[in-house]
């Protein structure tokens, strides 16, 4: 890519992510892109088939590794199971809380079927991202301390609280008064623990 382009590629993905930090995702248009660019829509259109192609690809590009390098920060495989759970949730919510718009993304990533198309395009594969998450649920698998499910069980047992929480958190930033508290997040993480033992 010549550096005319790697600037305005850039310059793109910059602008969208600020779009859908500060005004949501919802509000993400590819003529509000172009304007606020300053480039004609079809320039984009060149890069991305549609609005779709392109959350997927800002999804894959520039959060899926930054999410995986927060959550994965300090964490333990070789943890007991509460421990681990507990220093995932504490991750998870930290690096979530303060990247607004990675949260639309993965919230989006989540609901759409484009992105299982995008990972097999990009060749990434089930467990190609968070191994240390995987082994972790597999030792707690074969010590006994929980049941043997699927991965993406796990993923919904696990992160679905947790992801319902942040968007509470984001829905009471422009309230009087905050309800997830430290100890609120402290209090939800035991439970889901709790749930999930043996």
């Amino acid at each position: 890519m010549r550096p005319k382009n790697l600037e305005m590629e850039n310059a793109i993905r910059t602008v969208a992510l600020q779009i859908i930090a500060e005004e949501g995702l919802e509000n993400l248009s590819m003529q509000k892109l172009a304007k606020a660019v300053n480039i004609s829509p079809r320039t984009i259109y060149i890069k991305y088939e549609n609005k779709e192609d392109l959350l997927i690809k800002l999804f894959i590009d520039e959060v899926l590794g930054a999410y995986e390098k927060a959550t994965l920060e300090d964490f333990d495989p070789n943890a007991e199971f509460a421990e681990g759970v507990e220093k995932l949730w504490s991750n998870v919510f930290n690096y979530l809380k303060n990247n607004k718009h990675a949260f639309a993304l993965i919230q989006y990533g989540k609901s759409s079927p484009l992105l299982n198309k995008a990972y097999k395009d990009q060749g990434i594969r089930q467990g190609d991202h968070f191994k240390p998450v995987h082994q972790f649920l597999k030792r707690h698998v074969q010590k006994g301390t929980i049941n043997d499910f699927p991965i993406d069980v796990y993923r919904a047992l696990l992160f679905s609280p947790l992801l319902d929480l942040v968007t509470e958190y984001f829905d009471h930033q422009e309230r009087s008064k905050q309800i997830i508290t430290k100890a609120v997040l402290a209090a939800c993480c035991q439970a889901v623990i709790k749930g999930m033992l043996k």
